[in-house]
């Protein structure tokens, strides 16, 4: 089952230019000062800096007033073709929902990040485009080979990934639009207005500093609300620095995970390099892949990219 295929805004050229953003948390600005090289000097691409990027409010990089508008006016802006976030944390759910997109319908652009941003690529997939999860200007100094990957999702080549496993994954074969990202972002939206059906979807799954307890409510919840019934695959990245009660849970993160998909018929890959640790390969949210699982080796290749 293959739903509606979300539109993937035009691609990057050089002499492009992007806009970044801190639509969640706060950071210094030093800290892109890196992506900014790659950007400008490896890439070719012009970069606008939102006032966002280095300010701060509490935990924020601004108030709620303030994020919003400097987001909606990239996103209004025809002559920016991607905007970054520059960093994830906490915050972009805050003010999703104000969110105007009646220019970005004329003029659609490539939103880029990770994490809380999921809330952010959620939306955008609710109103029928795709966007790219993938690294952000603050961790884009981890790992070149993940930044190249980002460079092949904006500038339109085909993405395809062998990875491997230390754990057995769950044989098979899927195809569908690739979606997802954090788990406590996905549990998150459930029954808000950005709340998407994964029916025939290629489910990804991350996410960091979380109780083993609490992922597992946060299966549970997804589990309850039908999310994961009818998938035509799931992709498992980095569950970093996992904690537990002094009271033991019992169970990993894999474990969790595999309990709450038992008995359902489709492909479950671990070892996606994804998620909070250096190595964090983009894809294209939205677009079709082929998910192809084997006992310990995983491939993920585009489908539809001439």
């Amino acid at each position: 089952m293959i739903s509606k295929i979300p539109l993937a805004p035009p691609f990057l050229n050089r002499n492009d230019t992007i806009a970044i953003s801190a639509m969640a948390s706060k950071l210094d600005r030093s800290s892109i000062d890196e992506a900014i090289r790659i950007f400008t000097e490896d890439w070719g691409l012009r970069v606008v800096t939102g006032h966002t990027v280095g300010s701060s409010y509490y935990n924020f990089s601004d108030t709620d007033n303030a994020r919003l508008s400097e987001l909606q006016g990239f996103l209004n802006d025809p002559e920016i073709k991607a905007v970054f976030s520059a960093r994830g944390g906490y915050g972009s759910s805050r003010i999703i929902d104000r969110l105007d997109f009646t220019a970005f319908y004329n003029s659609p652009k490539w939103v880029i990040g990770f994490s809380d941003i999921t809330a952010l690529h959620l939306e955008i997939q609710s109103i029928g485009f795709q966007s790219i999860h993938g690294p952000m200007p603050k961790t884009m100094g981890f790992d070149s080979f993940s930044n190249e990957t980002l460079k092949k999702a904006l500038f339109g080549e085909n993405l395809n990934y062998q990875f491997s496993s230390d754990a057995p994954n769950r044989t098979g074969e899927g195809t569908g639009q690739v979606t997802g990202g954090n788990l406590c972002m996905l549990a998150h939206s459930i029954g808000s207005k950005s709340d998407r059906t994964y029916d025939g979807k290629i489910l990804l799954l991350e996410d960091i500093s979380e109780y083993l307890y609490n992922i597992d409510r946060m299966m549970v919840q997804l589990k309850r609300a039908k999310k994961l019934d009818k998938l035509a695959g799931l992709i498992i990245g980095d569950f970093s620095d996992c904690k537990d009660n002094d009271e033991p849970f019992g169970k990993n993160a894999r474990e969790i995970i595999l309990e709450h998909t038992e008995g359902l018929d489709f492909p479950i890959a671990f070892g996606f390099p994804f998620g909070h640790e250096k190595k964090n390969h983009a894809l294209r949210l939205g677009e079709i892949m082929h998910l192809n699982t084997e006992a310990s080796q995983s491939t993920l290749s585009s489908t539809l990219i001439a």
